[in-house]
């Protein structure tokens, strides 16, 4: 490996390392979110897969590609062909209904930062004339797991005090460092991520009694730091059938089923909370604190999951696809906020096809165009009933050609979806991902001179 490759490696783990801190900055000038729904649990679990996926419904089970990551199967690392670069961003119409009431807010943030290589640089092989049959794969990455944010006010009326407002405030999110890693033996692989998961919530509660004179309003505040080690492994087979070829000699042909799995126990993290409470009367000027409680650990489950997915490919033409998950959040736990939920399942469909891969006279012939299809239950109930989600996405892959014929991509994934239930409050989402693909088979590369 070269001094250069070496110093490409330093730079980029650094930028990752200091991934969390870009996270933080990009809240201050953008909201992440406005979803009522996300005070309960660790808030919208932000979904895993990257932009490319995110296009066909997110389809990741089976998902792999020469260019393009994904870490939610991370089997999927050892078929990468080169140094894939890749960040994320969105930017998010969130519109609220209830009733004949609405309200819309936009709002965005960094989604993610990944870099991934095949540790057997494709150029060596074909320069050796090896027919190897192991290829493997790594990765590092940093993405939100769940985000929070909402403001909720509520009124109600009590029969000894009159009028009492609920105002219900919240931010924060959870986020995962992973590294993965994948070999393949002909067309079997295997993959392993581990990771941390670390954030911080909090939960703001104000109490006002809106027609008692010189009453004390409640107001309360929860911080809640969550931090602990995760896992998640995969497999991938791929079912290559054959064709004749001018010779009439049966050989392994473009069209190809991937069978893919991947999963995770359930994993355990701590968290460390600070709970204040203060009376506030404002006749008189006075703020009191009611209750303190400093630092309080507590420990915490987080569910176990499990998705199955196969997906037809025909190369450099088609592919299409459908997953499966379950998630079982029933067996979440949190002392410091317990809260009951249910097993989630989630559905999706995708299609990628590209016209002519190999035009010369059309650059859109060789845009890669991407539709998908998702719907499935959330974890979280509201008024006894369970929430549900459905979506439809769109996608565009744009090839950029880099000097020396590297090829990398510019994605756009568009996602309307709505969550909530089937009377009361639906959360509809508008959502447009952009993302960057940067990728260079000149890492690892063993230089040869005469």
């Amino acid at each position: 490996m070269s001094a250069y490759s070496i110093r490409k490696i330093l730079f980029l783990i650094t930028l990752l390392m200091g991934g969390h801190g870009l996270f933080a900055q990009s809240e201050q000038i953008f909201p992440k979110i406005n979803s009522p729904y996300s005070r309960f649990g660790l808030g919208n679990v932000f979904e895993q897969y990257y932009i490319a996926a995110a296009g066909m419904g997110g389809l990741s089970a089976a998902y792999n590609d020469p260019f393009h990551l994904n870490l939610v199967n991370p089997a999927s690392l050892s078929s990468l062909q080169s140094t894939a670069f890749e960040v994320g961003l969105y930017a998010q119409r969130t519109t609220l209904t209830v009733d004949d009431n609405s309200d819309n807010l936009w709002t965005g943030n960094l989604k993610y930062l990944a870099l991934g290589f095949p540790l057997k640089n494709p150029i060596n092989k074909a320069l050796d004339k090896s027919t190897s049959p192991w290829s493997l794969g790594m990765s590092l990455s940093l993405t939100p797991y769940s985000l929070t944010g909402y403001n909720v006010e509520d009124q109600s009326v009590d029969a000894q005090v009159g009028s009492i407002t609920n105002v219900l405030k919240g931010n924060g999110g959870t986020y995962r460092f992973l590294w993965g890693n994948s070999i393949k033996y002909k067309e079997f692989s295997v993959g392993l991520s581990i990771g941390y998961q670390f954030g911080k919530l909090t939960d703001n509660r104000k109490i006002q009694f809106d027609n008692l004179q010189a009453a004390y309003d409640i107001d309360v505040t929860e911080d809640i730091s969550v931090g602990g080690f995760i896992w998640n492994a995969g497999l991938q087979y791929t079912l290559i059938f054959k064709e004749l070829n001018d010779k009439g000699e049966l050989v392994p042909g473009a069209k190809r089923l991937i069978f893919g799995a991947y999963g995770n126990s359930s994993h355990s993290f701590n968290t460390i909370s600070t709970s204040l409470t203060l009376g506030n009367n404002i006749d008189y000027a006075r703020i009191d604190t009611l209750d303190f409680k400093n630092e309080v650990e507590a420990p915490g489950v987080l569910p176990s999951e499990l998705g199955l997915g196969v997906v037809f490919e025909n190369l450099n033409k088609f592919r299409v696809g459908v997953d499966v998950r379950s998630t079982n959040w029933s067996r979440y736990e949190n002392e410091a906020q317990p809260e009951n939920f249910l097993d989630a399942t989630r559905v999706s469909a995708g299609i990628e096809f590209i016209p002519d891969i190999f035009s010369i006279d059309s650059y859109f012939e060789r845009v890669r165009y991407r539709f998908g299809v998702f719907f499935g239950d959330d974890y979280r109930t509201f008024d006894g009933e369970q929430l549900n989600e459905f979506g439809v996405t769109a996608g565009i892959g744009f090839p950029i050609i880099l000097p020396r014929q590297r090829i990398s991509f510019f994605n756009i994934a568009l996602e309307y979806s709505r969550l909530g239930v089937s009377e009361g409050l639906k959360e509809n989402y508008l959502k447009i991902n952009f993302g960057f693909t940067l990728n260079d088979n000149q890492w690892f590369l063993k230089r040869k001179f005469n």
